[in-house]
Order: C-alpha cells, then sequence, then structure tokens
C-alpha cells in the first residue's frame, strides 16, 4: 500500500510537471518513468533510474543519428529497430534493456510528425528531458516519504530456512529412533530437502534488499536502525543454514539410497531362499514396498542414538526460527548451550559406532557417512552459535 501510494503520487507530480508546467507534446513519459523507477529501496530507485536514462538516451540517440541521415521512411525503422535491440542486449542496462528499443520507437514515431528539423529535435530532447523529470520526481518522492527500511527480511530470511530446516529434522529423527525408514518416508525426506534447498534463493533476496535499503537512505542515521555490521552478522549466519541444508539433503539421500540397497538385498535373498526350496510360507514376504525396514540390534542402537543427535540439532533449529534482534542476547545464551548438549550427542554418534563395531568403511553401509555429516553438521550449527555470540559480544 505504501508503494502505490508513493508511486501515485510520484506520478501525479511528474503529470503536472509535464502537462501543466512545461506542456509537452508527450506528457505521459514523466509519470511513466517516477513510476517504473519506483523500487522497494532508495538504492535500487536511483540504480534503476540511472540505467532507464542511459537506455532511453541510447534509443533517441539510435533515432536521431538514422532519422537525420536517411529520413522517416519504412528502412530507417528497420534500421533502428535492429541497431536499439542491438544495443538491448548491453547486460549494464539490465532490467531496463527493452528500454532501448522502445524509447527508440517512440522517438521514431514523434520524429515522423514532426515538420521540421527545428521541431524533431526539440521533440527528440523533450523525450529525454521528461524521463530525467519523472527519475528525479520518483527518486525524491522515494527518498522523503517514508524511505522503506527493510532489515526485516534478512531476519525473515534466517527464519524461512531455520523453520524448513527444523521441520525436515523432527521429522527425520523419530523415524530414526524407531528404525522406521519405508520407502514413503524416505522419498519423502529427500524430496523436502531438495524443496528447501529452493528456499536459499529468496533468503538471499532478503537479505540482499535489507543491505540494499541502508544505501542512500537518511534513516540510517537514526540509532535504532542496524549497523552494516548487524547484515554481516546474519549474512554468515544464512550462509551456515545454507550449508546446513546442503548437508541435510546429503543425509536424506543417503538414507534413502540405504533403504534402495536393502530392499534390494533382502529381495534377492529371498529369491535365493525360493530358488533352493527354503522359502518360507507363501506371500510372507507380499508386499514388501512400504514396509519399514528391519535392523538389528547393533544397527537399532546406533540409529537410536544418531536420532537424539538430531533431536539437539532441531532444538538449535527452533530457536533459530524465532530469531529476533531484540532478543538475541538470551537467544545467543540458549543456543550455546544446545550447541554443547548437540556436541556430546555428536561425540556419542562416534563412540557408539564404534563400540558396536559398525562398518564405517562400507560403501553400501549408511554408517560412516552418516558420522561424517554429524560431525559436518555440527561444525555449520556451532559456527552459527558463535557468529551469534560474536555479534552479541560486539
Amino acid at each position: 500500500m505504501l508503494l502505490i501510494g508513493k508511486s501515485t503520487l510520484a506520478a501525479t507530480v511528474a503529470w503536472v510537471i509535464s502537462y501543466n508546467l512545461l506542456n509537452a507534446q508527450s506528457p505521459a513519459f514523466a509519470p511513466f518513468s517516477a513510476v517504473l523507477i519506483m523500487q522497494v529501496t532508495v538504492y535500487q530507485s536511483v540504480v534503476q533510474s540511472l540505467r532507464y536514462v542511459g537506455a532511453v538516451a541510447a534509443g533517441v540517440a539510435v533515432q536521431a543519428a538514422l532519422g537525420f541521415l536517411a529520413g522517416p521512411d519504412v528502412l530507417t525503422f528497420v534500421l533502428v529497430a535492429a541497431v536499439a535491440l542491438t544495443i538491448g542486449r548491453w547486460p549494464a542496462l539490465g532490467a531496463q534493456r527493452s528500454q532501448v528499443a522502445t524509447a527508440a520507437f517512440f522517438a521514431f514515431s514523434t520524429y515522423s510528425a514532426a515538420t521540421s528539423n527545428t521541431e524533431k529535435i526539440t521533440q527528440l530532447g523533450q523525450i529525454i528531458l521528461l524521463v530525467l523529470i519523472g527519475c528525479g520526481v520518483g527518486v525524491l518522492v522515494n527518498l522523503a516519504v517514508f524511505p522503506p527500511m527493510r532489515y526485516r527480511s534478512a531476519e525473515y530470511g534466517i527464519r524461512t530456512l531455520a523453520h524448513a530446516l527444523c521441520d525436515l529434522v523432527s521429522d527425520v529423527y523419530p523415524a530414526l529412533r524407531d528404525g522406521d525408514l519405508d520407502r514413503e518416508r524416505t522419498e519423502q525426506w529427500r524430496s523436502r530437502a531438495a524443496r528447501a534447498e529452493g528456499l536459499i534463493t529468496q533468503a538471499r533476496s532478503g537479505l540482499r534488499t535489507a543491505q540494499e535499503s541502508q544505501y542512500y537512505n537518511p534513516r540510517r542515521l537514526l540509532r535504532r536502525y542496524r549497523s552494516p555490521s548487524s547484515f554481516e552478522g546474519y549474512a554468515s549466519v544464512m550462509e551456515a543454514l545454507e550449508r546446513t541444508l546442503y548437508q541435510m539433503a546429503s543425509l536424506t539421500r543417503s538414507l534413502d539410497r540405504w533403504r534402495e540397497d536393502r530392499e534390494d538385498r533382502e529381495d534377492r535373498e529371498d529369491e535365493n531362499r525360493e530358488s533352493a526350496g527354503r522359502g518360507g510360507d507363501d506371500g510372507e514376504d507380499e508386499d514388501r514396498e512400504g514396509a519399514a525396514t528391519p535392523v538389528d540390534e547393533a544397527q537399532r542402537s546406533f540409529l537410536a542414538c544418531y536420532a537424539r543427535f538430531l533431536e539437539s540439532i532441531s532444538a538449535i533449529a527452533s530457536v533459530l526460527a524465532e530469531l529476533a534482534e531484540e532478543s538475541l542476547t538470551d537467544q545467543a545464551r540458549e543456543l550455546c548451550r544446545l550447541a554443547d548438549e548437540a556436541q556430546r550427542c555428536r561425540e556419542q554418534v562416534a563412540d557408539e559406532a564404534e563400540r558396536q563395531g559398525l562398518p564405517l568403511t562400507d560403501p553400501g553401509r549408511p554408517y560412516g557417512v552418516l558420522v561424517v555429516e554429524a560431525t559436518r553438521l555440527m561444525e555449520e550449527f556451532q559456527h552459527t552459535c558463535d557468529v551469534i555470540q560474536h555479534q552479541v559480544d560486539s
């Protein structure tokens, strides 16, 4: 609603200047430009203004050069279109690249309607002037009327990633504790981990918007707004959460592949028993798909220990999902306590694997991978907690 209101105000002011004061032939260029460059941050408004003015100036220059050389005929229009579209491929113009051709076409129309060379030059210059007026009004309105400070988007990005991580881990550890690794569960974990990775782009965009909202913004001078170091801390936390999500995706893939290998191995054993006449009762193993994969006692003990580790990780993620600068001191203290507990649980995972004599180097078994993933997960969460504690201390 604020952006709509500011865009309406900027468009109205630009129209009054271009239509009432300048009596321009094409006054709509000014309000159109004012609305086009109205962005969620002042920084983006300035950047888009510069790119838009550059694109329009390039389009008008192409028309002026070719128009005066060849005249306003169809062949000239073909040349104008080709050159403008070629310039529009320039990456430096960003999202405003298409405006090169748009400006050139409008300039061609204006040029064709003019009756004298003086009028043609005046009308083409007026297009650039109207664009400058519109962009200037848009930037000034965005700067003067509640300039946006989108610092909350940095917290929202971290919370989104932490929520996704917490929800996934909270589903995995009860199943590991119960030894319930059926096909539907492991495939769902793998799919959810892949979808969670898609949230990373949104989180990065939110952080980038939060950082950009400080540039050229007079409100950043107020002490209640965050310093750049706050966003640096958020960036470090977000990067750690990103790596953690990738680790969880790797872990879920390992569990899913292990379940597939176990089912394939058990199917082969059943076929061998049947071919040797030593199979069980008819129908004993029918509809194996979707059934829980049995585990022996050593495996069960290890998986239960691993579930406790993931449960401790879930507790850390749940705190990160409520991260707020206002309560960061208490949250940092809680995160440090939970990180110490998770570290003890991780050590128990390694000790349990060694105590049970599990084949950690067997590529067909997940134990070695799970131990490695536990170490990596713990490293990322410990780093996250250290960053937040450092932010509080500083």
